[in-house]
């Protein structure tokens, strides 16, 4: 019997070895048996992404919940995280389920829980499901068809309900109109269908159905957006670069001149522009690997600010419970006020574009905008492929305290709230973590420019590895 196990988001593992079938039915039983206790009528929004199986793995959660007495709706077509969540939210439904492994290699699938407040369930939540997970679980025989005329299925259509939701929150006709020329990458992920319904325009990168994803993790990091980058910096007349990852509620983002705007960036402009321009207030909360450079922001501002665990799941129960202006993490999972206490990759660009239209600036223009506040800083990550042994040397070592430097890079302090943050001079940093969906440990590091970063990192990984 495989130990399912979620991790920072959802659970996930490969394709065929741990995710099969069998234990989909065993997690979607566990799901099953929550909701039957915690709701008197059960109602969950179902869907997949583009991750091979989705269709089939998606089925055979809808057969389970219907055959335990949990109604269903389920989308016949692939779909973004967001838009399960805002189903989950504006149908009310006790729970949502969405089939992906996000950003993983494509060798993963995942199966991520949402609650009815639109965001990802919460800790208890989910260690209730972990709770009730049977050694193994009988698929119903009974057909979909066979559940929809029994009224315990209906199929949805989610993608428009999401399409409508912009069209109300964004006058989509002035960022058409204003000459900004984009180009998207979707990076084979869920995003492509409609990013495409809300600008047609747009030149598309990776928009075909490939379960694959031609062998890329579909993560929006600059390393794994060469073409796009390629793309804007050949073609002069593209004013900024858009990528979201396999289930798009995650967002990468270049300028005009094909740099890459990272998600410490996006954050910051995204606050920048809610406090400055929208005149809109509320408590800043990030994850405990953003930059410090928000909470300089947050000072000049007057925001209050808390930073979280890793995982959104924790910035999420915040945002139900406090007055929020913006909740965000490193990998590029972003919510702002007045959407959902959800990461979403599209809505996010959304904003930065009407930001551009507002002020009529280029994306590198406003990046500046922040620097005058914050300061210029540069940011990268490393993902290391480690044995357990070795990596769970390096992370007692670092709960040891015996790191003093990183090569000449002095330690002045530590923060411990999840993983291993060492300031460093100047405003630098470097982190250390484990990943908690994937087997590496990730290091991540802040610098006054790309040469400082990539020394930091440098310097970091002979003293850890050493």
């Amino acid at each position: 019997m495989t130990d399912i196990k979620f991790g920072t988001d959802g659970w996930r593992a490969i394709i065929a070895r741990e995710f099969t079938t069998q234990n989909v039915a065993r997690v979607a039983e566990a799901t099953a048996l929550w909701q039957l206790e915690a709701f008197s009528n059960p109602k969950v929004v179902l869907g997949y992404d583009c991750r091979f199986g989705g269709n089939l793995f998606a089925g055979v959660i809808a057969r389970v919940l219907c055959g335990k007495g949990v109604k269903v709706l389920l989308d016949r077509k692939f779909v973004s995280t967001p838009m399960i969540s805002l189903a989950a939210r504006d149908l009310q439904c006790t729970a949502g389920i969405i089939i992906t492994a996000s950003h993983n290699p494509p060798s993963y699938n995942g199966y991520k829980l949402k609650s009815g407040f639109g965001g990802p369930s919460t800790p208890d939540e989910i260690q209730k499901v972990e709770s009730l997970i049977p050694a193994q679980a009988e698929i119903p025989a009974k057909t979909l068809d066979a559940f929809e005329a029994e009224g315990m299925l209906e199929w949805v259509d989610l993608e428009t309900r999401y399409f409508e939701k912009v069209n109300q929150n964004f006058d989509l006709d002035a960022i058409r109109q204003s000459g900004i020329q984009i180009a998207y990458d979707s990076m084979y992920g869920a995003g492509q269908n409609i990013f495409h319904r809300i600008f047609p325009d747009a030149v598309q990168l990776h928009h075909d159905f490939n379960p694959s994803f031609h062998g890329q993790a579909p993560e929006p990091l600059e390393k794994n957006l060469h073409e796009l980058a390629s793309t804007i910096k050949n073609n002069s007349k593209i004013d900024c670069g858009i990528a979201t990852d396999g289930d798009a509620d995650r967002l990468g983002m270049f300028d005009e001149n094909g740099q890459f705007v990272d998600s410490h960036h996006l954050i910051l402009l995204l606050i920048h522009y809610l406090k400055k321009y929208k005149k809109q207030d509320g408590k800043i909360v990030v994850a405990f690997s953003a930059t410090d450079k928000v909470k300089k922001l947050c000072r000049h501002y007057g925001l209050d600010y808390t930073i979280t665990k890793i995982g959104f799941k924790y910035i999420a129960a915040l945002m139900i419970k406090e007055d929020v202006l913006l909740g965000g993490e490193e990998s590029g999972g972003i919510a702002v006020k007045g959407h959902l206490p959800e990461r979403d990759g599209i809505w996010d660009a959304l904003v930065i574009l009407e930001f551009m239209v507002e002020s009529g600036k280029k994306l590198s223009e406003l990046v500046e905008e922040v620097y005058d506040i914050v300061g210029a800083f540069t940011y990268s990550r490393d993902d290391l492929h480690l044995s357990e042994a070795k990596k769970q040397a390096v992370i007692q070592r670092c709960a040891s305290g015996s790191y003093k430097s990183f090569g000449k890079f002095e330690i002045l302090s530590t923060e411990t709230i999840d993983g291993y943050k060492f300031h460093l001079k100047d405003e630098n940093w470097v982190m250390v973590r484990p990943s908690g969906t994937e087997p590496v440990l990730r290091i991540y590091a802040q610098g006054k420019d790309s040469a400082n970063v990539q020394a930091i990192l440098n310097a970091s990984k002979i003293a850890l590895l050493d």
